[in-house]
C-alpha cells in the first residue's frame, strides 16, 4: 500500500485548526490580579481540543513513520553503518555543527548587547531553535563505545495513561433545580403556623352579609448566608506544561473534591462557622423511627410511611437519600418466592426510584440515616459562583521555585423554608414483633 500523502496534509490542517481553537479558548482566559480565571466550560472546551490534538498528532506522526519507511525501502542497498562501525572495533564521534557557545555568541540576542555598551541585561532570552541544529542536538550522537545500564538507554519508553479513581455519578444537589444569586446573604420567612379556619359561609346573617373566618399565620425571618467551599493543590509549574493529562487529572480531582464536600454540607452542615446549616440538621423537620413502625416493615416500608409526613405537610416528596448500605438492603429484598421486589427494573436500566420517588444513594449520608422530602420546595440551593479553577504563582516562594497553586472555589447557600417538609428517617432497629 503506497503512502497516502493527500491523507497527511488532510491532518495537518485538522491539527492546524485545532490549535487555533485552543488559542482562541485560551486568549479568552481572563487575568485577574496576575491570576488566571478559568470556568468550567472553558476549562472542558480546551481540554477536548487538546485531547484532539494528541490524537491527530499521534496519526501524523504514524503516517510520517509510514512514509520514512517507505522512502527507506525505495533505497539502493548498502553496508550498515552499524556493522562498519563494528568491523573497525570502535565508533567515533563526527562534530558536525557549532557549538553552543558558539551559537549563542552568533545570536542576535547577544549581539544587542553591543559588547557592553547597551548594558548587561539582553530584552528577549537567547533560546535555541532545534529546528535549526544539526548538529548537538539535531543529530543522534555516535558512542567511542555502548553505553553501560539498561537496554532502555537505546528504546522509546511507553507511558501508559494514569487510571483515575471512579467517581459518584449521583449527587444530592441533582434534586435541587438550579437558582442563581448576586447576594451575599439570602433573607427569606420560614412560615411556623398555619391555622386553617376556612369555611363555608353564607351571603348573609340575618339582616346583615355574613363575616368571613380569618386564618393565621406565623412566620419568622431567616438568614442563609452565602459560604465557600474551597481547596488547592500545589505543582511544578513545567511538569503541568509537559504531561497535560497530569493537570487534567489534578483539575478535575479539585472540582470532584468540592462536590463531594457540597453533598456533605448539604447534609450535615452543622451552620457553625463557615458551614451551611445542613438539612438534617435543620430545627422544625420531621422524624421517623423504623423501630416504632409497624411490626414486618422493611426499610421500604419505613421511607413509604415517611413519605406519607411529607405528603401530609402538603408537600409532595421529590426525593430520597439514602446510604448505599442501606439502598444495598432495599435493592436485594424478595418476596416470598425468592422474587426481587425493586432490583429487577433498575437492572434493567431503569432509574433508580422507590415508590414513584427518584433515589440518590451516596457515602454523604449516615448509614442507617436516610432523608425524604421535598427537594426545591421546602429547601432551595443558590449558587453564587460556580465551581471554577484559578491559577497563580504569586504563594509564599513559589515565583522563584517555579511552582504554581491551583485553587478551586465556589460559593453556594441553603436557605431551608419549610423544615415540615423533610422527613429524617432512622434505621437503627427493625421494629419488635
Amino acid at each position: 500500500m503506497s503512502f497516502d500523502e493527500s491523507r497527511l496534509r488532510e491532518l495537518q490542517g485538522a491539527l492546524r485548526s485545532k490549535m487555533a481553537d485552543n488559542k482562541t479558548i485560551a486568549d479568552s482566559f481572563q487575568i485577574e490580579d496576575g491570576t488566571v480565571v478559568v470556568n468550567a466550560e472553558q476549562k472542558a472546551a480546551f481540554d477536548s481540543n487538546m485531547r484532539d490534538i494528541r490524537e491527530i498528532k499521534s496519526l501524523i506522526e504514524g503516517l510520517e513513520g509510514m512514509r520514512d519507511v517507505e522512502q527507506w525501502g525505495d533505497r539502493p542497498s548498502s553496508d550498515s553503518v552499524a556493522a562498519t562501525a563494528a568491523a573497525q572495533g570502535q565508533w567515533t564521534q563526527t562534530p558536525q555543527a557549532k557549538s553552543l557557545g558558539a551559537m549563542f555568541l552568533d545570536s542576535p540576542e547577544f549581539k544587542t548587547l553591543a559588547g557592553g555598551k547597551n548594558g548587561a541585561n539582553m530584552p528577549s532570552p537567547f533560546q535555541l531553535n532545534r529546528g535549526d541544529v544539526t548538529g548537538l542536538w539535531g543529530t543522534k550522537d555516535v558512542y567511542s563505545a555502548l553505553p553501560s545500564g539498561t537496554p532502555g538507554s537505546f528504546g522509546t519508553v511507553q507511558r501508559d495513561p494514569i487510571v483515575v479513581p471512579p467517581m459518584r455519578t449521583r449527587r444530592v444537589r441533582d434534586l435541587f433545580p438550579t437558582r442563581t444569586t448576586s447576594a451575599a446573604v439570602i433573607e427569606y420567612f420560614r412560615m411556623t403556623g398555619f391555622t386553617n379556619n376556612a369555611a363555608a359561609v353564607a351571603e348573609r346573617d340575618g339582616g346583615n352579609f355574613a363575616a368571613k373566618p380569618q386564618s393565621g399565620f406565623t412566620f419568622v425571618g431567616e438568614q442563609a448566608p452565602v459560604r465557600t467551599l474551597a481547596h488547592w493543590e500545589a505543582a511544578h509549574r513545567n511538569v503541568l506544561a509537559d504531561e497535560p493529562q497530569l493537570r487534567s487529572i489534578i483539575d478535575n480531582e479539585l472540582l470532584y473534591g468540592l462536590r463531594l464536600q457540597e453533598d456533605e454540607q448539604i447534609l450535615n452542615g452543622d451552620g457553625t462557622g463557615e458551614n451551611l446549616t445542613g438539612i438534617m440538621e435543620t430545627s422544625g423537620i420531621q422524624t421517623y423511627d423504623w423501630s416504632t413502625g409497624v411490626v414486618g416493615d422493611n426499610k421500604a416500608d419505613a421511607l413509604r410511611r415517611a413519605a406519607t409526613l411529607s405528603f401530609l405537610a402538603y408537600y409532595e416528596p421529590t426525593g430520597i437519600v439514602l446510604h448505599p448500605n442501606d439502598w444495598e438492603d432495599i435493592e436485594l429484598s424478595k418476596d416470598d418466592n425468592g422474587q426481587y421486589l425493586v432490583a429487577v427494573s433498575v437492572a434493567l436500566g431503569g432509574e433508580p426510584r422507590l415508590w414513584r420517588i427518584p433515589v440518590v444513594d451516596t457515602p454523604a449520608m449516615t448509614e442507617g440515616k436516610a432523608l425524604v422530602g421535598a427537594f426545591g420546595t421546602g429547601a432551595q440551593l443558590y449558587d453564587r459562583e460556580q465551581a471554577s479553577i484559578r491559577i497563580s504563582e504569586q504563594h509564599a516562594d513559589f515565583f522563584v521555585r517555579n511552582a504554581i497553586v491551583i485553587l478551586a472555589e465556589q460559593r453556594l447557600a441553603l436557605a431551608v423554608k419549610r423544615p415540615e417538609a423533610f422527613v429524617a428517617v432512622d434505621f437503627d432497629e427493625a421494629p419488635a414483633a
